[in-house]
């Protein structure tokens, strides 16, 4: 007996610990000055996950990556320059013969070329005399007539060789590159409807586990307010047995119930230290961090009052995986124009300077350079490829053909989605309705039963069924109102609302008006 009422005390110390929405402000505001625990709002959860969420920040990072994606085509436009420097250092020098190795087969020829070149190979040969350059052979035309050909081949070249320069292009005509910019808005504007499905979905989800919380914590109420009335019972049914009013079998089932009472409260306070937990996942905050959700379930029972008829005539124009389908089938659209513009010729400006230098030394101060450089335009005209451009521009082609069919694949399962949610918000508007009432009379019918019980017309069993009906009830109507907010923020999400209000100001409870 003791053992017993050492555990009864602790569950209730248990229960007057655990956050509660019938708290005074005082407590809160004590709890506030400590530090321990940060009461948030349902619109304030929502700016903590649109701003801390990872989802969303990844999202937010995509559309930057495809900005400068987009800046990185344009720059395509413009000129491409680039410098350019080698150095060669020559192995082996090519060598040049003078003649033929058989006078029968070329001879006369290789006599005339030495007849006629030798003299001036020798006044070359005498204007560089003393240079430095070496002397190219020659026969001369003072001496004995010479052999018309020779095997003695002479090196041509030098053993360094240095160059530098700068180049640039620019294309003047080129549909393919005007039609991939065009390409690259589309992916930006993709990305931003990415992301604001990203934010949708994240609203959907801090609302739902928002939710959670608030059911969980109405469980928790509902199964202290049993645990109370079954310490009560107890109480009062162990002074009537002590005088002798009722017997030992109520006093061992006041015990059973009173028992049976406590595995719920551990349950139910489990279960808000899970949904909380949840709450912080998606809210992208630590999960150590202490907060509690203001408000409760029947705050919202107000929104329950919802015209389902004008929701069924709801198009989908703001839904954003429709945007997403009709952004990617003007992308494909586009893809097959750029895929047909292979076909079209480019034309292209070209510029280039270089200065080079051949020298057989390491003396920089005496190269010589020579520039080279030149301006002019090139035109590519394509004229066969095997047939690659042709069934490029069909397989875009199907490309397109399967989104369309996707597309109305996904129109199909939205509209399925909105009639789900519609449907069991009307369920739940009909079950609140129904459990308002049954809680009613399970409030009277529990309170007579109590009376009764005190006055010795009804038995344990009466008050007992009277409590468990009062318990339905109550869990009836919480979990009503909680499908009802629930399959709302979903079919929110799927209309695509924004949050917005009529000025274009972020207005997080606007959907829930």
């Amino acid at each position: 007996m003791h053992l017993n009422k050492w555990l009864f005390a602790a569950v209730a110390a248990l229960i007057y610990t655990v956050p509660s929405n019938a708290a005074s402000p005082e407590a809160d505001t004590l709890a506030a000055q400590a530090g321990d625990t940060v009461v948030i709002s349902l619109s304030k959860a929502l700016e903590i996950a649109l701003s801390e969420n990872v989802a969303v920040k990844v999202a937010d990072r995509e559309i930057e990556r495809s900005q400068y994606a987009r800046k990185g085509t344009y720059a395509s436009l413009f000129p491409q320059i680039n410098a350019s420097g080698s150095y060669q250092r020559t192995i082996k020098k090519q060598v040049m013969y003078m003649g033929g190795d058989d006078d029968s087969k070329g001879g006369g020829m290789s006599s005339m070329f030495a007849g006629v070149m030798a003299p001036v190979m020798y006044y070359i040969n005498q204007l560089f005399e003393g240079t430095g350059i070496p002397m190219v052979p020659y026969v001369d035309p003072n001496a004995d007539a010479a052999p018309a050909s020779s095997n003695e081949g002479f090196e041509v070249g030098r053993w360094n060789t240095w160059s530098g320069g700068v180049s640039a292009a620019m294309p003047l005509v080129n549909a393919q590159l005007w039609q991939s910019i065009g390409l690259s808005g589309d992916a930006v504007e993709l990305a931003v409807e990415k992301a604001r499905e990203s934010r949708l979905g994240t609203v959907t989800s801090v609302k739902q586990a928002y939710f959670g919380v608030l059911l969980a914590k109405e469980a928790f109420n509902v199964y202290r307010s049993v645990y109370e009335n079954a310490l009560e019972n107890l109480s009062n049914i162990e002074k009537k047995y002590n005088v002798q009013k009722a017997s030992e079998l109520d006093l061992t089932r006041a015990k059973t119930n009173l028992a049976n009472a406590i595995p719920n409260v551990y349950n139910a306070e489990s279960s808000i230290i899970i949904a909380l937990w949840q709450l912080k996942a998606v809210m992208g905050i630590d999960l150590d961090t202490p907060i509690d959700v203001e408000g409760a379930l029947e705050d919202y029972a107000s929104h329950m009052f919802y015209d389902i008829n004008e929701a069924r005539e709801a198009g989908l124009e703001r839904n954003t995986t429709m945007r997403q389908l009709s952004i990617q089938a003007e992308q494909l659209a586009k893809t097959v124009r750029l895929q047909q513009y292979a076909y079209i010729p480019t034309l292209a400006l070209n510029f280039s300077y270089s200065m080079n230098a051949m020298t057989n030394d390491f003396k920089f101060s005496e190269y010589k350079w020579t520039p080279y450089s030149f301006v002019g335009v090139s035109l590519s005209i394509p004229i066969f490829s095997g047939g690659k451009r042709y069934f490029d521009v069909k397989q875009a082609k199907v490309q397109a053909a399967e989104l369309d069919l996707q597309r109305i694949n996904t129109e199909r399962q939205l509209k399925i989605a909105i009639r789900q949610s519609l449907q069991t918000m009307e369920t739940a508007m009909r079950t609140h309705i129904a459990a308002e009432d049954a809680l009613g009379s399970a409030e009277k019918a529990y309170s007579i039963a109590a009376r009764s019980y005190d006055v010795g017309r009804s038995t344990l069993t009466d008050l007992d069924n009277a409590q468990l009906a009062l318990t339905q009830a109550r869990l009836g109507v919480c979990q009503a109102i909680f499908n009802f907010v629930t399959a709302k923020a979903a079919l929110e999400q799927t209309l695509g609302y924004d949050f917005l209000d009529e000025e274009g100001n972020v207005d997080l409870d606007a959907p829930l008006k």
